[in-house]
Formats: C-alpha cells, sequence, structure tokens
C-alpha cells in the first residue's frame, strides 16, 4: 500500500502539469511501474490531445506486459476526442491497473474499472482519493451539476480594505502575488468582474506576467454602462469578452458593442434590478465555461456571497494598514455570527510578504 501512495503522488505530481490547458477535460497523471521501478510516465497536455495513459505507454522503455499502471483518475472507456484508454490498457497486457478515484463523467463512471475487471486485470480504487479528488474539484462539479465552479480571488490589508477611501488600490499586494493571480486567470474558463471594476480600474484582465492562455473575460453590467473605449473591449485578437447586462439595456450601445464583435448577453433581472447571477453562472455553464475566476469589485463580490454561489475563496492578505476604505465583502444583511458564511481553510501559504488564504465555503 505504502509503494501504491508514493507511486500514486508521483502521478498527482504528473497531473499538475497540465493546469490551465485540459479544461473541460480533468488534470490527469500516470505513471508505469514494472519491477518496482518506473518505467513509463505521461500527463495530460492539453484538451484534444493524448489522456495520459496513452502517453505513459508512449514513453515507456522497454515491454510494459505484466507492470502496473498508476492514473489519478479512472481511465475512460468512451469515443470522445481520443480513442478509449481502457482499449489501449487491455491491448498492452498490463497485469495490474491503481486508480486514485472513479470518473463523474456518466459516460465513464465505473464502466472503464467493470472493463479492467472483465479482462482479468487486477484493479484497485481509492488509493489518495481525496488528493486525485481535490486535483479535479473544477471537473467534478461541473461534470456533476454543469454549474461552473466559482473563485473569488481579491488582494486585502491586514484590516480588511480592497481599496482606500478615495479608491486608489494599486498596489496593495506584492509583485509575487500578482504574477500568483495571473498564474489564476491562465487556469480558469471565465474572469468575471462587475461594470464599476472597470469604470474605475480600465484592467485588460489577460495572462500577462506568466505563459498561459487568456481566460474569457466576463463582465457584469446591468444597463451597459461601459465605456466604448475600455480597454477590456478592444484587445478581443487576445481575449474574448462577454457583457452580461439586461433588457434595461440601451439598444443603441447594445449595437455599437455588436459592431465591435462584443457579445452582449442578455440574463432575467433579479429582485433589485441587477443581472441575476444564479442565471449568468448557469448560462455560462451552458456554453462550457467549468471555472471562473471572480476578481471583484466589492459589489459583485458582496452579490455572490449573498447568493452562496462562490466554492472557493483566495484572500491574499498584504502586511499593510489602509484605515477607512473599501471592504471587499459589505453588507450581508446578517444579525448573528450563526447566520455568518462558513470556511474551510485548506491552506495558507506566502506570496512575497503576503500571505495567501486558500479556503472552500462549507456547504
Amino acid at each position: 500500500m505504502m509503494s501504491d501512495e508514493l507511486f500514486m503522488k508521483k502521478a498527482l505530481k504528473l497531473a499538475r502539469k497540465g493546469r490551465g490547458w485540459t479544461s473541460p477535460n480533468p488534470l490527469v497523471g500516470a505513471v508505469i511501474v514494472k519491477d518496482g521501478h518506473i518505467v513509463g510516465e505521461g500527463y495530460h497536455k492539453r484538451f484534444g490531445a493524448d489522456h495520459a495513459e496513452i502517453n505513459a505507454i508512449n514513453n515507456a522503455s522497454g515491454s510494459i506486459a505484466g507492470a502496473t499502471l498508476y492514473v489519478t483518475l479512472e481511465p475512460c472507456s468512451h469515443y470522445g476526442k481520443t480513442p478509449p484508454c481502457v482499449d489501449r490498457i487491455i491491448k498492452e497486457n498490463l497485469s495490474r491497473v491503481v486508480i486514485g478515484v472513479t470518473d463523474p463523467n456518466p459516460l465513464v463512471a465505473g464502466k472503464g474499472i467493470s472493463m479492467l475487471r472483465d479482462k482479468g486485470i487486477k484493479t484497485t480504487v481509492g488509493i489518495l482519493e481525496r488528493e486525485c479528488r481535490e486535483l479535479n474539484e473544477t471537473f467534478f462539479k461541473y461534470m456533476t451539476t454543469k454549474i461552473p465552479f466559482v473563485t473569488v480571488k481579491y488582494a486585502q490589508t491586514v484590516d480588511g480594505r480592497i481599496a482606500t477611501s478615495t479608491g486608489h488600490s494599486r498596489w496593495i499586494s506584492s509583485q509575487p502575488s500578482r504574477k500568483y493571480a495571473h498564474r489564476l486567470r491562465s487556469y480558469h474558463d471565465g474572469i468575471l468582474v462587475g461594470v464599476k471594476t472597470v469604470l474605475q480600474d480600465d484592467p485588460d484582465l489577460t495572462v500577462r506576467l506568466v505563459k498561459g492562455k487568456n481566460p474569457l473575460r466576463i463582465i457584469v453590467d446591468s444597463t451597459l454602462r461601459i465605456p466604448i473605449n475600455a480597454r477590456i473591449l478592444n484587445n478581443q485578437n487576445e481575449a474574448q469578452t462577454i457583457v452580461a447586462t439586461t433588457s434595461r439595456c440601451r439598444s443603441e450601445k447594445r449595437a455599437l458593442l455588436r459592431e465591435m464583435n462584443i457579445e452582449t448577453l442578455i440574463i432575467d433581472e433579479d429582485e433589485g434590478g441587477h443581472v441575476d447571477l444564479h442565471k449568468l453562472i448557469a448560462e455560462l455553464g451552458k456554453r462550457g465555461i467549468s471555472s471562473i475566476l471572480v476578481e471583484g469589485g466589492s459589489e459583485i463580490i458582496t452579490s455572490l456571497v449573498k447568493e452562496k454561489i462562490p466554492d472557493r475563496f483566495l484572500i491574499i492578505t498584504a502586511p499593510k494598514i489602509a484605515g477607512k476604505g473599501i471592504e471587499a465583502i459589505g453588507n450581508l444583511g446578517l444579525e448573528t455570527m450563526d447566520d455568518s458564511v462558513q470556511l474551510r481553510f485548506e491552506r495558507v501559504f506566502r506570496k512575497g510578504n503576503d500571505i495567501v488564504l486558500d479556503a472552500r465555503i462549507e456547504r
């Protein structure tokens, strides 16, 4: 069992190399072991490319007949962008397959495991299952609900301010934290902000400080206040932008955005006359957006928390005190601490002089 865990840890490490490139597919790593030695390894590098198991087989040195395959997620048993991995595993005469976690995809969901066992291949499931499941928490949520996994990220001072009383916020966090934020962008399918962030900061919301793909940029703007010359509208060749609005928007402004190849997405209003965030997130899920990074501002974050939409919080706290200023999360209408939003701390780490808190909402 101990050696199983060691080889699965290696497979997990390989899987993480594909982060930011495989969506909507999961992150998967694979290791082939024969006579106690690793003879092949691979990971899923990008959507549409060979899966981890196939890469490990193709990279193997010598015959792998009788070897053991370690893979973080159940091998696929259906035709998608690539042929079924199970067929190739069976063909190679592997004697044992060790799987981290069962695939939640209804097209797989245990079928791959059954096929392997039916062919007499000893199959073990559940080695480092928690770690394997956490690796693909986005995939698991999206595959089972078709609702994107939503992460809220913001930088704040020690006294909880995301900007001064004048609205100035550049820069609260350190350069390493900003680089980390760009890496986070590259890991997500979409990045979402409210129109006030566009009006105040005029951001690009692209990936620049690290290598990676640009996410779809989503602006929540109930009445289309976004300026036509906003930077986020002027580089569609680098990253696409969608503006989520309501039927209250001005038709002439919408037509002008259409001429600029900017899609405006009409979403029903909530009780306050704003974009219904639940319906927006669901619509983005229908479009294949499996993960969303929310970068502000205070109003949109507060609204999302009120509606219990976020799954994860990444809070970057800088060693600074701002005094009176803008808080990340405003009034939630709570009267007692018993009503407060409960978080589960997963990890605390440093970026430069900043502290990063990684937490999940307790459902």
